[in-house]
């Protein structure tokens, strides 16, 4: 299909929710703040991840990329929405659209990849604590992270282009608010079996598979944290992957029941919800879970806005010694230097590090 094919509409007109006007202006003030929120959420993110080297960690790594990933994801989609929402233009040139669904489909696979790729970091810091610096190396960080990327673009670059050979014989309403590829394929005027069976299989690929790594990495980690005997342990761990589950659950729910349930089942204004979920709310919703969870992020925000009194990368004080607790380490040191007199070989050293005082 290209643009000098007579049955290629140059322009295309997004219904949207124009069958509901009445809900048009309240979408848009309420999307107009999730996307505000979205943006700020997740450049906070980035910004913190980068700037506060207590966040140098491999979990951090792939939140920075999840932040923007669902920076780009919705820039994708909300203006076009928004811009529609705002009055009675509803089009879009052939070029936006096609873009669109590139796009889009090329950055909600690499999300579920990336998902499935942070599950595998939870696994291993919980279940393989003394190896987790070994193995999740920041080489081997890049190469998770580049591999997820590949896999979304290799998937659009296939779906996108079987989709963009369909011929459309003129029709140019699509009924959503944003170009994809299931509501391009339905608008076709010729036989879509083969292009609806490599969508679902996939499609089925693309979440079901990382998604049971994703079961699978989890069912490892609360059976080995059911073996913590300290309850502090247990609720540690659980704080640590709460959050990426949560995520998972609100993402994953509204995907499969767009890609992977039968096309026939399944109603238009049912698909636009889902669409609208986590094109929007999911994004939206990313950054506050993992701060409002994580006692790490949230003091590292605090530091960054100098509100805990310490500039970034300050070893944290731990105030004047005690003298007591001085006088224990010094028996203490007598005690090891006493038994270790029988086979030390020469002189034993102590070196103790004295915190520098909170001023």
């Amino acid at each position: 299909m290209s643009l000098g094919n007579a049955s290629t509409p140059k322009v295309f007109i997004l219904l949207g929710f124009s069958d509901h006007p009445w809900l048009e202006m309240p979408l848009f003030i309420m999307v107009f703040a999730a996307y505000i929120c979205t943006l700020v959420g997740n450049i906070s993110i980035i910004v913190v991840s980068k700037v506060d080297p207590h966040l140098d960690s491999p979990m951090y790594f792939f939140l920075s990329n999840l932040s923007f990933l669902d920076l780009c994801f919705t820039t994708t989609t909300i203006p076009q929405l928004l811009w529609n929402l705002w009055g009675p233009d509803k089009s879009i040139s052939y070029g936006g659209c096609v873009a669109q669904f590139y796009m889009f489909h090329f950055l909600g696979a690499t999300e579920c990849i990336l998902l499935a790729v942070m599950s595998v970091d939870r696994y291993m810091a919980i279940c393989k604590p003394l190896r987790y610096q070994a193995i999740m190396d920041r080489r081997f960080c890049v190469s998770l992270v580049a591999v997820a990327w590949i896999s979304g673009l290799v998937n659009s670059l296939l779906q996108s282009s079987l989709t963009i050979q369909l011929p459309l014989c003129g029709n140019n309403k699509v009924d959503d608010f944003l170009c994809e590829i299931p509501v391009m394929i339905q608008m076709s005027c010729v036989d879509t079996t083969f292009n609806v069976t490599m969508l679902s299989l996939v499609g089925t690929i693309f979440t079901l598979v990382p998604l049971s790594l994703i079961l699978l990495s989890y069912g490892f980690i609360v059976a080995t944290v059911l073996r913590i005997r300290s309850s502090t342990g247990n609720k540690k761990a659980f704080n640590t992957c709460g959050s990426h589950v949560f995520v998972v659950s609100l993402f994953y729910g509204p995907v499969i029941c767009m890609y992977v349930q039968p096309s026939g089942t399944k109603s238009q204004d049912k698909d636009k919800l889902m669409a609208l979920f986590y094109s929007v709310v999911t994004p939206m919703l990313n950054p506050f879970i993992y701060t409002l969870r994580n006692k790490d992020m949230k003091g590292a925000v605090r530091r960054l806005l100098g509100k805990d009194g310490r500039e970034l990368g300050e070893p944290v004080s731990t105030g004047p010694l005690n003298p007591r607790m001085v006088t224990t380490g010094n028996h203490l040191c007598q005690r090891v230097l006493r038994d270790l007199k029988p086979v030390a070989h020469g002189p034993v050293d102590f070196h103790f590090l004295h915190p520098t005082p909170h001023t």
